[in-house]
């Protein structure tokens, strides 16, 4: 909590630039932070009461506090003499606290930068101009591409969002400038370069046990850029109620250092200097830091030194002369510069602002030594605010109220402490507790005979019990009478602490589930055996809510790597320009990629905002991973689309991108069903027409072969006509010359027949008139008749006719 008259120990910051800048000044700040937190007189120590109580947590959270008070409870005024108990504090809290910093840690992160400068801004917006002028004119450059083979696209995207909000999430997934890439690799190479891992596991730790996480960032020559661990027990700030501290105007740390140590510091410090250092006898005394106040810590040799930053204002003054030729020429006066208001209207102007700056002081404790002090070299200044400047330290506690700082381990001391007790007291009861015994009736023995000559003796009763369980009595006595000692062996049930045992665990079980009550960290998530009968579901709500319950230290962490990542972007600017280790610095970053090599060169030039990408936890990726499963089996996306999207990192682009991937799948689809449709009514179009061609064909083949037949039977009757034709003609022919022959013939015979007519005529006539000849001689001769018809082969010449054959 802040104190009432804590602004009376501060010199005022009214004053000029010159008496803050003077050494006095410094020693004034130095001293006013030494009464602040290391007050005597008051016998309130701010800076104690800090480093105790975390020094309380931190032991809790290592599961080694104090056993002093648990002794305090259990003795009686003091007397431990009759308890024999095992003191080592119950490591309950460790677990909670090993769960809550591992699952923080092994969250992966990417740091991502993009330009905020009118430049940067400029070229972004360009191109989201030109992508949006190709989406207009999409129709128009495929048209030209297609029958020009000319490319009209502003943008090299390739395929083009389909609309704004698709162009929205290709720029945020896709969209990146190669000075952004380049800011993106500086960062990684510093934060990998001081093992920036490791140092933010102890913040996460920090911030789980104490409820206040704090790193440095510094810049010098000789290292370069550095990031530190600091340990938020030996910080001292400026009274702030904002968690994130933003509003203190001082910050510093007590560091422990040895003299060697700050003679190459700090070479400016004489013999005697260094002597009175040594010979300060309070800083072993432990007033300035608790744990030199251990014997084994007591060193002469080292002192406590406060380095502190504190912001303040200076003033930027400067005189404005004009020129013989009409022109301006500035120069840069002190705050002290306060000319007549005469003379500024006459002869020249003044102009002049105020800008925060940053000194740096180192100041030994408990003594007036000043090592350091000055205007901070090197000061971050973000680009957008010049009059902004930004501390070397990046603190937060996300759990302020007031001043004090609540943390996780904070809220379960108590039941811790409960816990410890209860064991304690278990330990008692246990202690006090004895094993079931056994009871032996000597005189019921002694009334047993075993009928061989022996007695049933004790030692052969117990053997025969303890072996076999089996006991030999007699109901009745020698005398006849009935023995009360008939079961001489019995069990005696000693339950005297099993209630008690049994009411110590379940107060036990009850403070450990007020644990986990308080802090968040149920049975899912610590994990412990969960009921066999509590549903999958249900078990992994209970572990998100209780991630939900931790989420305030995962994002004070984030917030500290955010912050630093911007630092770390200001002091490479700083680097690039001023640093004589420029060169070897962009060659380091040149291994990584050769390309980001002349983007490197104008990196200072730029303006950038750094933004934290979480990976998603267990939870988001498997309810990720379900959205992603339920769409492939939907045959909503494809497995390529998966695949991109389970490279994205940041869960709510991711399911953008799935809702997107989706629903261009669907317009696919939609498309390609109306393509299928279209196809199918074009196949059946074809079909249907090579069917109508088919048919046509085959009417036209069987037309064709109907013609053809056709034809060739006219063909075949043509020639079977022109055959018979030509028959018939050689017939006619034939027949015209047979007739022609016949009629000769019968030409010929009638000629032949006229002419034997004829000839058979002369024949006759000579005949008749050598009959007459012979008729006259005969009657002139007066000779005998004589027959004219021929006795024999009567021919003229006297041979062989047949003239007697042919016709008359």
């Amino acid at each position: 909590m802040a104190e009432s008259y804590m602004s009376n120990y501060f010199p005022s910051q009214v004053v000029s630039d010159k008496e803050k800048l003077s050494s006095d000044y410094g020693f004034k700040i130095g001293k006013a932070i030494e009464s602040e937190w290391f007050k005597r007189d008051s016998g309130t120590n701010r800076f104690a009461s800090n480093q105790n109580n975390f020094h309380k947590l931190r032991l809790y959270a290592r599961g080694e506090q104090a056993i002093q008070k648990y002794k305090d409870e259990l003795s009686i005024n003091g007397d431990l003499s009759y308890l024999n108990l095992d003191w080592k504090p119950v490591p309950i809290i460790p677990k909670f606290v090993d769960i809550v910093v591992n699952g923080i840690s092994e969250r992966t992160f990417d740091i991502k930068a993009f330009t905020q400068d009118p430049y940067g801004v400029s070229k972004r917006t360009k191109y989201m101009e030109g992508i949006l002028a190709d989406m207009r004119s999409q129709d128009l450059n495929e048209f030209a591409a297609e029958a020009f083979g000319v490319n009209l696209q502003a943008s090299d995207t390739n395929p083009l969002p389909e609309n704004e909000e698709e162009l929205q999430l290709h720029m945020q997934l896709n969209y990146k400038q190669a000075v952004e890439i380049a800011e993106e690799q500086a960062i990684n190479v510093l934060l990998e370069g001081n093992r920036y891992e490791l140092v933010r596991k102890k913040v996460n730790y920090d911030l789980c046990v104490l409820g206040i996480g704090c790193v440095k960032n510094t810049f010098n020559k000789s290292e370069g850029v550095k990031v530190e661990y600091v340990d938020p027990a030996n910080i001292v700030y400026s009274y702030t109620e904002d968690p994130y501290f933003e509003d203190i105007y001082y910050f510093g740390e007590i560091k422990t250092i040895p003299i060697n140590e700050i003679v190459k510091e700090f070479p400016n410090l004489t013999e005697q200097e260094l002597k009175n250092l040594h010979n300060q006898g309070h800083q072993s005394t432990g007033f300035y830091n608790r744990s030199l106040a251990e014997s084994v810590n007591q060193d002469k040799n080292q002192i406590q030194v406060l380095y502190f930053n504190y912001k303040t204002y200076m003033n930027e003054v400067y005189k404005v002369k004009e020129t013989a030729t009409g022109g301006s020429k500035v120069i840069v006066k002190d705050d002290q510069f306060n000319p007549p208001t005469e003379l500024l209207e006459e002869r020249f102007g003044k102009l002049s602002k105020q800008i925060e700056v940053l000194f740096e002081g180192a100041m030994v404790l408990g003594t007036k030594q000043m090592l350091k002090w000055g205007l901070a070299k090197n000061m971050m200044r973000p680009k957008s605010d010049y009059t902004k400047v930004k501390m070397n330290y990046n603190i937060v506690a996300p759990r302020m109220y007031k001043g004090k700082i609540e943390s996780l381990v904070s809220r379960i001391t108590t039941f811790a402490d409960m816990i410890q007790l209860t064991h304690l007291k278990i330990q008692q009861v246990m202690s006090r507790m004895v094993p079931d015994g056994i009871y032996l009736d000597a005189d019921g023995l002694a009334e047993i005979d075993l009928g061989n000559g022996t007695n049933y003796n004790p030692q052969e009763a117990l053997n025969m019990f303890f072996q076999t369980g089996s006991i030999i009595g007699r109901s009745f006595t020698s005398d006849g009478d009935m023995n009360p000692g008939k079961v001489p062996i019995q069990e005696i049930q000693s339950g005297s602490g099993g209630a008690k045992l049994q009411s110590l665990i379940q107060t036990y079980n009850y403070y450990l589930q007020m644990i986990r009550d308080v802090t968040g960290l149920n049975e899912a998530r610590d994990g412990s055996m969960p009921d066999a009968k509590t549903l999958v579901g249900v078990q992994k709500l209970a572990a998100a809510n209780s991630n939900t319950a931790t989420r305030h230290i995962l994002q004070a962490g984030l917030f500290l790597t955010t912050e630093l990542a911007e630092c770390l972007s200001l002091r490479i600017s700083d680097i690039i320009e001023y640093s004589p280790t420029k060169e070897a610095f962009v060659q380091k970053l040149g291994r990584h990629n050769v390309a980001t090599l002349k983007e490197m060169a104008d990196l200072h030039l730029y303006d950038f905002g750094i933004f934290i990408e979480l990976a998603p936890d267990e939870e988001e990726k498997a309810m990720l991973e379900n959205n992603i499963q339920q769409a492939l089996q939907q045959q909503g996306i494809n497995l390529e689309d998966a695949i991109d999207i389970r490279e994205i990192k940041n869960v709510k682009l991711a399911n953008q991108l799935l809702k997107l991937k989706r629903k261009r799948k669907a317009e696919e689809d939609a498309m390609l069903q109306q393509q299928n449709i279209q196809q199918q009514a074009q196949a059946n179009a074809q079909a249907q027409q090579v069917a109508a061609q088919a048919e046509a064909q085959k009417n036209q083949v069987i037309t064709q072969n109907q013609m053809q037949l056709e034809q060739t039977k006219s063909q075949l009757e043509t020639e079977k006509m022109m055959k018979e034709a030509q028959l018939k003609k050689e017939l006619m022919n034939h027949e015209f010359q047979l007739n022609m022959q016949i009629e000769q013939m019968k030409a010929q015979t009638a000629k032949q027949s006229e002419d034997n007519k004829e000839n058979r005529k002369d024949e006759r006539t000579k005949i008749q008139a050598s009959q007459q000849s012979e008729l006259i001689d005969q009657r002139n001769n007066e000779k005998p008749p004589k027959n004219f018809e021929s006795s024999g082969n009567d021919i003229m010449g006297g041979g062989f006719g047949m003239n007697a054959f042919e016709p008359r």
